[in-house]
């Protein structure tokens, strides 16, 4: 029997599953910047490391007389959906998924 999932079981399950991606991505790359180029082709991709030097704007710079005049900020609204498991609840059977290379950074 099939239960449908509710949009704030789904969110927080998605949410955690992209957390535990970008957990392996970070691992990965780290990997990669480990390897020291020596990362050998898989079957159907290659790495390559590239390094990009960027300009950027550093407020922090600007005379504390500047910084701190509130002629120079405005107020912005966010809005943020957050998940908070329900007290006594039990995660759902099977989540989060769980992967065989999930500890391991050797392919």
């Amino acid at each position: 029997m099939m239960h449908k999932i509710s949009l704030a079981d789904e969110l927080a399950e998605i949410r955690a599953e992209i957390a535990r991606l970008k957990e392996r991505e970070a691992a990965l790359e780290a990997a990669v910047h480990a390897s020291e180029g020596t990362v050998p082709n898989g079957r159907n991709n290659r790495v390559r490391v590239i390094t990009r030097r960027e300009t950027e704007f550093d407020p922090a710079l600007l005379p504390h007389e500047v910084r701190e005049n509130p002629r120079y900020w405005r107020e912005q609204l966010s809005v943020h959906v957050e998940c908070l498991p329900v007290d006594g609840r039990m995660v759902r059977a099977g989540w989060p998924m769980k992967r065989l290379f999930a500890d391991t950074l050797q392919h």
